[in-house]
């Protein structure tokens, strides 16, 4: 069982798989390429190893619920070459199944042999899929209505979605018991001990697209008593928004792309309760046609995007970096998948490894700028999930991990 807070969740350990038919939630949501659509990390691929490793050696038989991106988005994607990808990590057929459960998933489902792994199609084309709702309401969707009855048990291992109550995540602990793979215990274990006495300064260091999880989380952090919010990509463009700054129409479009105008109000009132915790872009990147142009802020607004913070935000990240005792970072400081507009990104995840402080970052885009810059080893833990380790240092309870005890409950009863 995983100690401390949540020890009530059951492990692997605390379980029998041979000859049960598993259902496996992985996290295998991974940067791509824009160009070449390559993945650009097999972090996540690797960090589910250990997990598949185990119950395929238990004569499990044992399928996989992943997703890829979000709908509408440039990496929404089949799931095919992720099956290919994990084959080739775990060193074993992983074959795919381009349905969910479908009479042909259900009839390939049945017909498994101990030590089969199968991965299903992609849970997000499925329109229940992306909708947060509490737990009992999402085991009465299709997907764990139509899956459940054929399993005998279900495993989470999807640390990273551990923050979202979709039904992948949280439906099927109402219904079958409930167990966290090694990756989700890892996880919880080593976050939830960092946590007990962090060294302070404590600072967060938040970017990305995600803002209104970012925003949500700088909120929380700043109540728990984080000493600095450093903030950059599309939470440091809302920040300045909040402001005053008139950042200009193609990063406020951005902004409204991504449906989150309603942020700006949100980061308002934040920057009005704690403005002197909070740190913000001094000057930006430009994307002017392909070229990279810095600006001070005071010059917005601008007639191009904002693609990523300047070399004095740098420099005044980087401060504020060296004197902290714990270092908690997720989402990438500004385009990084351009490589004129990977300078903040990389210049901060340096800070970070260089540093005294006892750092942990998370999110596939982070991971995977981490990685490229060989900076990985000098990281005191790198987390499978952004949104969900955030959270969870946070403060906030994950609805992932707290389904895991509910399925605890459902297999004591039984």
């Amino acid at each position: 069982m995983v100690v401390g807070v949540y020890q009530d969740i059951l492990t692997m350990d605390d379980f029998d798989f041979k000859g049960k038919r598993v259902l496996l939630r992985l996290d295998l949501n991974t940067p791509i390429d824009p160009h070449t659509g390559e993945f650009l990390d097999d972090r996540r691929f690797q960090s589910h190893k250990e997990t598949l490793g185990e119950l395929i050696k238990k004569k499990a038989k044992i399928v996989v619920l992943a997703h890829q991106g979000r709908p509408g988005e440039a990496d929404f994607t089949l799931l095919e070459k992720h099956s290919k990808k994990l084959s080739e990590i775990i060193n074993h057929e992983v074959k795919y199944v381009d349905a969910m459960f479908s009479t042909f998933a259900q009839k390939e489902i049945k017909a498994m042999k101990p030590g089969d792994v199968i991965m299903l199609e992609n849970t997000r084309i499925y329109s229940e899929e992306v909708l947060e709702r509490p737990a009992d309401a999402q085991a009465t969707t299709f997907l764990v209505k139509r899956l459940y009855p054929l399993f005998d048990v279900f495993v989470n291992d999807a640390f990273a979605v551990a923050h979202r109550s979709q039904p992948s995540v949280v439906g099927f602990n109402e219904v079958l018991p409930s167990i966290a793979g090694r990756t989700m215990e890892k996880e919880v274990k080593t976050i939830l001990g960092v946590l007990k006495e962090p060294k302070k300064p404590v600072t967060f260091v938040l970017g990305g697209t995600k803002a209104d999880d970012s925003i949500n989380v700088a909120k929380r952090a700043l109540e728990n008593n984080a000493d600095y919010i450093i903030t950059g990509g599309l939470v440091g463009n809302i920040l300045l928004a909040a402001k005053g700054y008139r950042i200009g129409e193609p990063s406020i479009e951005v902004i409204r792309g991504k449906k989150m105008t309603e942020q700006i109000d949100i980061a308002r009132e934040l920057l009005r309760e704690h403005e002197n915790k909070i740190l913000m872009p001094v000057d930006v990147a430009l994307n002017e046609h392909g070229k990279r142009v810095e600006i001070p802020v005071g010059e917005l607004p601008a007639k191009f995007p904002i693609f990523d913070i300047g070399k004095e935000t740098v420099k005044k990240y980087k401060g504020i970096i060296a004197k902290s005792g714990t270092i908690f970072a997720n989402g990438a400081l500004g385009v990084f998948e351009e490589k004129d507009f990977a300078y903040g990104t990389a210049e901060i995840i340096k800070a970070i490894a260089d540093s005294k402080g006892f750092s942990v970052i998370g999110g596939g885009h982070t991971v995977a700028a981490a990685n490229e810059l060989d900076a990985g080893d000098k990281i005191d833990h790198i987390s499978s999930g952004g949104g969900a380790c955030i959270d969870l240092i946070a403060g906030y309870k994950l609805p992932g991990i707290e389904a895991l005890r509910k399925g605890n409950d459902f297999l004591n009863k039984k």
